[in-house]
């Protein structure tokens, strides 16, 4: 009975835990997308080469925030989570604060090395760049520059984030997630406005505001985190004054501890932005042996899937996301209390809450690839073709997340950087020939080979070392595949048929698709996976009364 107790008390906390991270992120990446819409239209002819001027930026500005932070943050909430366990409430908070110190170092020394580097980043040739002179876009400079500020106060808002996640309480996390990114589109959707629509300026400076907007939506995250820590001041303090106070440990341990945490979660963050920067750094050369093109004309393919489809695919993919997040604390206290039966259950948990959201997710938006892409970018037929196979990897994705998360909290760091880079040696090995064979579409394909070994060694290894059963996670992996690819020919044939009367080019024909189609899809997902209980069994038994709640009856 304990045993049950305990079991349903850990799947509703990692439920409520994702349900928090979730609301968050998709929240803020729905947010996030939204923006694109008036935004690019602001930049009027300029829309593609913008986007790929941020994307080419975004993608070594992630790599320096995920360096900056150190992987602190991950670590500081997994070793947070490990104390608390043992009732030693004062080490997390010691942890936090001298996490905070090295924050702020780590900031300063980034920020100042992106800027001072930028020439030379922001050249498609980096190793030219290096040992022949930069030469490089002024423009990609300047963009690159203006994310440098944003290193200075991410790397603290970051590890504020970790602390309350030490505690699985999402929801301070979650919402200054919220805030930072409301803060961060309004000053990018003001200052694009104000420059391309007002002045009539240039779309080189607008884009260096929108990216200053890291900056500032950092700035609105830390307030809110600071309220929070006020609000909840006597109950942590309560926490630490009844603790065992029973392990002592001096500054120097404690900093040594925090880096040797951090270092594997450098690595391992870091996974899908080194798979994106195999693509923005060898797409460029490689395409040209293959294709005759200029160089607008191939900043315009890599925009395509490199910030184009990503950024609407980062918008399911950030459900993986919020999931692992939740996932190494709790799995961090069950090896804490060396727990291996909790242990294992949590991991088919995880599985299972993951496929079964993101499944109909990625197959629901290769559905209506076409007119979720015309909405946000304009018609495009070989744009809404990319999406569509974004989609499909979004899904590898997203595991690769949960399964790094997984092998983390299992202080299995080593082996999941070893996974991570076999995975990238896969990936360049297949670069090229994939590019050959499948021009823009070649990089999208690479990743999924990369990502698919990946996920494959990590289920083997806790099959084998943590005596993983993988039949009760395949056989609702079957159910939910089956119910998702129905739910994908029901919006795949709707979006066919209203088509037909619907103009599917224009911004406002694609938006009523894409409402009636998601509508169909919610219906027909939510329907079977009711009606057979398979949402009872994964998310818990109180979705019933939910539905009781809201008089629905299945």
């Amino acid at each position: 009975m304990e045993n049950n107790t305990k079991k349903s008390s850990t799947q509703e906390t990692m439920v409520k835990g994702s349900a928090w991270m979730t609301f968050g992120s998709i929240f803020s990446r729905i947010l996030g997308a939204i923006y694109i819409i008036p935004w690019y239209a602001w930049m009027g002819s300029h829309g593609n080469i913008a986007n790929a001027l941020t994307a080419k930026s975004y993608n070594v500005y992630s790599l320096f925030i995920i360096v900056s932070t150190a992987g602190i943050p991950g670590a500081i909430a997994k070793q947070v989570a490990k104390y608390n366990a043992l009732n030693e409430y004062g080490i997390g908070r010691q942890l936090y604060r001298r996490g905070l110190i090295l924050m702020a170092i780590f900031g300063i020394a980034c920020a100042a090395l992106m800027y001072f580097a930028a020439p030379v980043l922001a050249a498609d040739d980096i190793l030219g760049a290096i040992f022949h002179g930069a030469n490089s876009d002024p423009a990609q400079v300047a963009v690159m520059r203006s994310l440098s500020y944003a290193l200075l106060l991410i790397p603290i808002l970051s590890i504020m984030r970790g602390y309350f996640q030490g505690y699985a309480d999402m929801m301070p996390p979650a919402m200054s997630q919220l805030v930072e990114q409301v803060a961060r589109v309004g000053w990018m959707l003001l200052t694009a406005f104000l420059i391309m629509q007002i002045q009539h300026g240039s779309y080189v400076t607008a884009v260096v505001q929108s990216n200053l907007a890291a900056a500032i939506g950092a700035v609105f995250g830390i307030l809110l985190l600071l309220w929070f820590l006020y609000r909840r001041r006597n109950t942590l303090n309560a926490l630490i004054e009844n603790s065992n106070n029973a392990i002592k440990i001096s500054t120097l341990e404690i900093f040594k501890e925090i880096i040797n945490q951090s270092i594997p979660f450098i690595i391992i963050d870091s996974g899908i932005t080194l798979f994106q920067l195999v693509d923005q750094y060898t797409f460029p050369s490689m395409i040209r042996m293959f294709v005759h093109a200029n160089q607008l004309q191939v900043d315009t393919w890599y925009a395509l899937f490199g910030l184009n489809a990503n950024k609407l695919i980062m918008i399911i993919i950030s459900l993986a996301t919020a999931m692992a997040v939740t996932a190494i604390p709790l799995l961090s206290g069950a090896h804490a209390q060396k727990d291996f039966h909790s242990i294992s259950n949590q991991i088919e948990n995880i599985l299972e809450l993951f496929f079964f959201v993101m499944m109909p997710a990625s197959l629901g938006m290769a559905a209506i690839s076409s007119p979720i892409y015309t909405i946000f970018y304009g018609f495009d037929a070989l744009g809404a073709r990319v999406l569509y196979l974004s989609a499909f990897t979004a899904i590898s994705l997203g595991a690769f997340t949960v399964l790094m998360a997984i092998l983390q909290g299992l202080s299995e760091n080593g082996l999941a950087i070893k996974y991570l880079i076999l995975g990238l040696i896969i990936k360049l090995a297949v670069q090229l020939p994939m590019i050959k064979f499948f021009k823009v579409f070649g990089p999208l394909i690479a990743t999924n080979i990369g990502m698919i070994v990946i996920i494959w060694l990590a289920i083997q290894h806790l099959k084998v070392k943590y005596k993983y059963n993988s039949n009760r996670t395949g056989r609702r992996f079957i159910g939910i595949t089956v119910f998702s690819l129905i739910m994908f020919a029901f919006v795949s044939v709707a979006v066919y048929l209203l088509g037909k009367f619907i103009p599917p080019t224009g911004r406002m024909g694609s938006m009523i698709l894409v409402i009636i189609a998601v509508a169909i899809g919610g219906i027909v997902y939510g329907y079977l996976a009711l009606k057979t209980g398979l949402a009872q069994k994964i998310m818990g038994h109180k979705i019933n009364a939910l539905l009781a709640k809201l008089h629905i009856k299945i």
